[in-house]
Formats: structure tokens, C-alpha cells, sequence
């Protein structure tokens, strides 16, 4: 692991008012509150520094118990990009830290290694920010919930590069669009994004200053306002996206993963 990705800092926004799961960063997972499960693998990434940024004097008392360092956000901030950089104006106002990882509260399993694929990929003075996607298949493209992204491969002259295949992780390009459509038409393949990102802070202020863009409003997909602000978005590849919690079905399904009893 190059020693610069120490200087990456991880911040985790957890809302309590969630739509359609309310209360889910505290919802028990075999006897461990979800984000501190999330906080837990984030720090066995190693990366430097991580913060939960929340709305919930509960959720920060439950974070520092386990250890972990939280800061208060308002609970009107319209998204976890702007929970993400109100924190970072909280946690680090000299600007120490260029490179962050905003990581979702809801995945409890996520695999550490993740991080580290985005904390690589911010070396690269491509990339304005970074996420990652994994191949989907024809059934799951349909589904609207599961975002495809469209992506122009590095050695794009490579038809490796092109389509998902049996191996798969450590393909880099530049997103050209992101939807909840089944995308590319007639392509042989689609690409499941994982909603994780990685961003140069400057990046990141420019993107939480500027407007929802048409765009993110047609797709209600926040990733759009940045390729239509011109930003360049780097994508790697992984072999398989993490399960999300976005319903009371998935938080127990997990429960079951990981050798719960819900009660």
C-alpha cells in the first residue's frame, strides 16, 4: 500500500431519517449496530483517519463508544455529499487532507479492499473523483434500483476491456453516463455502479456548490451533476458490488449473513 494513502481521509454521512428504512445506522445486526459495522471495515482498510458524519447525537454517542470518531451535521442537508463536506469543513479546516473516500452507512459488508481500489485510483491526477463498478447481469440491468454505468475503457483496443468477464478486477476507465436504464443498448455487457466515491477536495466543494443539473433530476442519480459540471469521473473494476441495506427485506437478509436472530 503506498504510504500516501495515509493522507486519505474516510467519511461515512449516516442519516437517521432514512425514507424507507428510518433509523437504519443504528439498526442491530447480530448484536453490533450497522454503523459501526460500516466504521469497522473502513478501518480495517487502513487508509488514515475515518469519521461518521450524522445528524444523531444517538448515532454519534453509539460511534465514539465503539471507539470511533463522529462529528454533528444538520439534519437538512439535502445529500450524504453535502453531510460529507460540512463534516470535512468541521473536521479539518486547514485543508490538510486533498484525497476522501465518502462510504455509505448502509453496507455493512463491505470488503475493505474497496477502499483501497478507490484510494489507488485518486494517485491518478486524471480524476476529479473516483467510484467503482461491478458487472451486472441482463435480469439485474432491468432493475431500475440497480444503476449501470457506461464506461470508456483504458486500451479501449483491448475487447477485454470492453465487457465484463471471469476476471475482471483492476480495469480502470472514465465514466461517460450513468442510469437507472438497461445501458448500452445491444452491448454485450453492463456495469453495476457501487455507490462508493472517492474525491480530490476541490472536486468535491466545486460539486456541492453548484445546482442539481438537469441530468440528476431526470435520473435522480447525484453522480450526473458532475460528468454535466465536466468533471472526470474514474471507474475501477471489482469483481462484485456490495449487498446495500435499503429495505427492512435487505436488513434481514443480512441479519441472517451475518448469524443474526432478529428478534
Amino acid at each position: 500500500m503506498p504510504n500516501d494513502q495515509k493522507d486519505i481521509l474516510t467519511l461515512i454521512p449516516a442519516r437517521m431519517q432514512a425514507t424507507r428504512l428510518p433509523g437504519k445506522p443504528l439498526a442491530d445486526i447480530a448484536g453490533t449496530p450497522m454503523i459501526v459495522r460500516v466504521w469497522q471495515q473502513a478501518m480495517a482498510a487502513s487508509l488514515g483517519p475515518v469519521w461518521v458524519a450524522t445528524d444523531s447525537a444517538e448515532v454519534m454517542d453509539v460511534v465514539q463508544s465503539a471507539g470511533g470518531k463522529a462529528v454533528m451535521t444538520e439534519s437538512d442537508l439535502p445529500s450524504g455529499s453535502d453531510r460529507v463536506c460540512a463534516a470535512l469543513a468541521e473536521i479539518d479546516p486547514g485543508g490538510q487532507y486533498d484525497r476522501l473516500i465518502n462510504l455509505q452507512g448502509d453496507l455493512p459488508e463491505l470488503q475493505p479492499e474497496l477502499l483501497e481500489v478507490l484510494a489507488d485510483m485518486l494517485a491518478d491526477d486524471r480524476w476529479d473523483l473516483t467510484t467503482l463498478v461491478a458487472p451486472a447481469t441482463a435480469q439485474e440491468a432491468e432493475l431500475p434500483q440497480i444503476v449501470k454505468a457506461v464506461v470508456s475503457w483504458d486500451g479501449a483496443d483491448d475487447d477485454s476491456r470492453s465487457t465484463p468477464s471471469a476476471d475482471i478486477a483492476g480495469n480502470t476507465g472514465r465514466a461517460l453516463y450513468f442510469s437507472r436504464a438497461a445501458i448500452p443498448t445491444g452491448g454485450d455487457g453492463f456495469w453495476h455502479h457501487i455507490g462508493l466515491y472517492g474525491w480530490r477536495r476541490n472536486a468535491l466543494t466545486r460539486f456541492v456548490s453548484l445546482p442539481p443539473s438537469p441530468l440528476e433530476v431526470s435520473e435522480k442519480l447525484e453522480q450526473l451533476r458532475a460528468l454535466e459540471a465536466g468533471m472526470a469521473i474514474g471507474v475501477g473494476t471489482v469483481d462484485h458490488a456490495p449487498g446495500g441495506i435499503d429495505t427492512a427485506d435487505d436488513l434481514e437478509a443480512c441479519r441472517l449473513r451475518l448469524g443474526s436472530a432478529h428478534i
